[in-house]
């Protein structure tokens, strides 16, 4: 069987930098618009930028004439890479496209190759819907770069496992005990690490969680974290998981209004003690795609707008307190003094985090290399909360199964240090719960 001729748009390469090597033993061809593309997204903080810059010295590493005819093996049972110079404007694209833009000399190049290889499958991939509907009105493959998608989403649709009509005895024994040993648990479906579940027998009930570590299932007892206590089963599985210090990553999803962040933000206070920082980050997604320096103002002014809802967060736990109390002033000395940052996340990479309490907000708009490239800053005693709504993606190249906080979710479940809870209950106001699910 003839190998398959891979043709990558730019999107793909700014998602994942390595994305050249994961195409097995076909050939993979990279328009030269890309590249010209590519050296517009070089120059910034954003992750974004990174990928651009981590993207130049991979080509670096390979560079020679050899890629323009011959190409340049991607290594052992991978076919090569070739970059492609532009070529004219066929007239099948001048009847449907008028514009000659970056994508459609991307296409240009797609239908050059298609002919030039009669016999080989061409294949453009692109997260970018519209290009891929526009190959396939001429006729050519397109596809979605799909290596890093989560092939099933179950987790992060479902609530809280409530198992009914379970033995009154242990549910009895979970309130008398530090715990049941997993093997006398009659639940035989193998139990992830920090599974968290209801059991229920008519009116008796017990929330309970897998504590791998132990080999136990245990009670999950009703906390409160500075000034915040939870209001139903689902914040109360996830401030057990903000509060445990065996725990080091934690993953909160759930649609607006749940409380994923405001949770978060009060288990960090209520253990600030134990970490030298707090930081509060979430990536800026820009609101139609224009760019911050359209904005006015300085850089501060700028970012404002964007960090505001932490900002909101913080003042719900300060307004639990009186605006004399020591708790107040610990917050106030805490972002005087810079223990408690909030800020974009741009700015923390390339940091390495020690002792630190990171808390990373709408993560449904990172890619997975993004969040792998966060997780990997993590140094000794740092805890990392990701949270966001999987349903609410600004970001136009990501999906339900690419986006990053998905990926993370499904790769790490089953891990001792992880847990993950979706919270399903608006907690916000009824009229943002109707809005939510009916709007």
């Amino acid at each position: 069987m003839a190998k398959k001729l891979f043709i990558l748009d730019t999107n793909v390469l700014l998602h994942d930098h390595k994305c050249i090597y994961n195409f097995e033993e076909n050939d993979v061809i990279i328009p030269i618009v890309v590249l010209e593309e590519l050296d517009r997204f070089k120059k910034g903080n954003d992750l974004i930028n990174f990928q651009a810059r981590e993207f130049a010295r991979e080509m670096d590493k390979m560079a020679g004439e050899k890629v323009f005819k011959e190409g340049i093996p991607l290594g052992a049972k991978k076919g090569k890479l070739f970059v492609a110079t532009g070529k004219p404007i066929p007239e099948v694209m001048k009847e449907s496209f008028s514009e000659n833009t970056a994508d459609h000399r991307i296409l240009a190049i797609t239908l050059h190759v298609k002919s030039t290889f009669p016999k080989r499958l061409t294949v453009l991939i692109t997260k970018d819907i519209n290009l891929r509907l526009k190959a396939k009105s001429l006729g050519v493959k397109a596809e979605d770069y799909e290596n890093d998608k989560v092939k099933n989403i179950d987790i992060l649709d479902k609530g809280v496992e409530i198992h009914e009509d379970f033995d009154s005895a242990l549910i009895e024994a979970l309130y008398q005990n530090q715990g049941i040993p997993v093997s006398d648990f009659p639940i035989k479906d193998k139990l992830p690490a920090n599974q968290y579940f209801v059991l229920r027998n008519g009116t008796q009930s017990v929330l309970a969680q897998h504590d791998a570590i132990s080999g136990l299932i245990r009670r999950v007892e009703k906390h409160g974290a500075y000034g915040i206590e939870p209001r139903n089963a689902e914040q109360t599985f996830s401030l057990n998981a903000l509060l445990n210090p065996d725990i080091k990553l934690v993953s909160l999803t759930g649609k607006a209004g749940t409380g994923k962040t405001l949770l978060a933000l009060a288990a960090a206070l209520q253990q600030h003690q134990q970490y030298n920082q707090i930081l509060l980050a979430r990536p800026i997604v820009p609101l139609a795609n224009r760019d911050l320096g359209f904005l006015p103002g300085d850089i501060s002014e700028k970012i404002g707008p964007y960090m505001q809802p932490l900002f909101d967060n913080l003042g719900v736990i300060k307004s639990r307190f009186k605006a004399t109390s020591k708790e107040v002033h610990t917050v106030d000395d805490m972002l005087k003094n810079e223990q408690l940052v909030i800020t974009p996340l741009a700015y923390i990479r390339g940091r390495s985090l020690s002792d630190a309490f990171f808390i990373i907000d709408e993560a449904q708009n990172l890619t997975p290399h993004e969040v792998k490239t966060i997780i990997t800053r993590a140094g000794e005693g740092t805890k990392m909360v990701f949270t966001g709504d999987v349903q609410q993606i600004d970001s136009p190249y990501l999906d339900m199964q690419s986006n990053g906080l998905a990926y993370l979710t499904d790769k790490m479940k089953g891990q001792e240090i992880f847990a993950h809870v979706n919270l399903m209950k608006g907690e916000r106001s009824y009229l943002a719960e109707l809005a939510s699910d009916l709007l």
